[in-house]
């Protein structure tokens, strides 16, 4: 039977999320990668090295003529990427795919009629599915099949892979010669934040460093998986919170939130969900770009009085802990919050692998 590799050009690559995991599936490797922000890309160079990483606008002619090049030379056969799509309201029906807001996305189609990749996976909000009632889901199917691709489109929970986190993302997985479906749930259970991070409660406000050792033994199967390949611990570090922070976290009990607060403290925060504890015996509520912000949502740790760390909220995101974030606090949180967790890349490269292994073997 004929080897299947699949060579990949990552489009708004970030921290490298869909790279990360879906190197966990030997037979899929990133050639060739592209982000704008040079401060998010900076992880993934630093995580993959043989990586090609390419720092620049999309749009601009010079930089999509040479990832193009790029990946001709280096036999890229399969597209991943996240292009925003910011135009799906009731208005932009308007202009649908010709919005100028959705251009990413044309550009993002443009690469794949160029390069003409075997398989190609898009991944966004899962809004984007039911906006107008799925005209614009309809609309973006109707482009993918005018390329010449089957696609298959769905919503993918977190959960179902093994990621402590109840995350969903938009996924549309599209293929040259058959229909390839989403990947069917992984885990049967769910992984908790206890499992995801309990080895790590020990900082207070400010407490950590960037590099440190261990301190606590590993007492979960999934943080003995974390930790594969990791003599140390990386990003572990407390935020330096005011001291007015402090106060209120110690107000409220573990895993409780802001119902416990006086009403003077309460600030002009109107959501439920603000200065809220993790719960350890449930998934995280989904990680965004101000996990270390303590009235931001649910980002709190379950007891101590503190935001969770970017280590710990990449172990809610499923990174392991060898996948080191790089660079300042504001670009760190941005690389770790927008990513797609690798355990569901991983289950959509398996998917895809599974898939066209059974079609060649027919």
């Amino acid at each position: 039977m004929k080897k299947i590799d699949f060579k990949i050009l990552d489009l708004f690559c970030g921290a490298g999320g869909m790279s990360h995991g879906m190197h966990k599936n030997p037979h899929f490797k990133t050639m060739v990668a592209l982000d704008i922000n040079k401060r998010l890309a900076i992880t993934l160079q630093n995580n993959m090295p043989e990586v090609k990483v390419i720092v620049g606008d999309i749009k601009d002619d010079c930089v999509r003529e040479n990832i193009i090049d790029l990946s001709i030379k280096k036999g890229v056969n399969m597209i991943v990427g996240g292009p925003p799509c910011q135009g799906y309201s009731m208005k932009g029906k308007k202009l649908g795919l010709k919005d100028p807001r959705n251009f990413l996305f044309i550009e993002f189609l443009n690469l794949v009629k160029r390069l003409q990749p075997e398989v190609f996976v898009i991944e966004n909000v899962k809004s984007l599915l039911s906006t107008s009632k799925g005209w614009f889901k309809n609309e973006i199917n109707s482009e993918i099949e005018k390329l010449g691709y089957h696609v298959d489109v769905g919503i993918l929970k977190a959960t179902d892979f093994g990621v402590p986190q109840t995350r969903e993302r938009a996924i549309f997985i599209c293929c040259k010669n058959k229909k390839i479906t989403l990947p069917l749930p992984t885990s049967n259970e769910l992984v908790t934040v206890r499992d995801a991070i309990y080895d790590l409660a020990y900082l207070n406000s400010n407490e950590g460093e960037f590099e440190q050792d261990y301190l606590n033994e590993p007492n979960s199967e999934y943080q003995q998986m974390m930790r594969e390949n990791s003599n140390k611990l990386y990003n572990h570090k407390a935020s330096n919170h005011a001291s007015i922070a402090v106060e209120k976290l110690k107000m409220i009990p573990p895993e409780k939130g802001k119902e416990y607060l006086p009403k003077e403290l309460l600030g002009k925060q109107q959501f439920k969900s603000t200065w809220g504890r993790l719960k350890w015996n449930k998934p995280s509520p989904t990680i965004d770009t101000r996990f270390d912000a303590a009235s931001n949502g649910t980002n709190n740790h379950p007891f101590l009085h503190r935001t969770i760390t970017p280590r710990e909220a990449a172990r809610l995101q499923s990174f392991d802990d060898n996948y080191i974030f790089y660079g300042p606090k504001v670009a760190v949180r941005a690389q770790i919050g927008n990513a797609v967790p690798p355990l569901m890349a991983k289950a959509i490269a398996d998917k895809i692998y599974e898939d066209l292994i059974t079609h060649q073997s027919k």
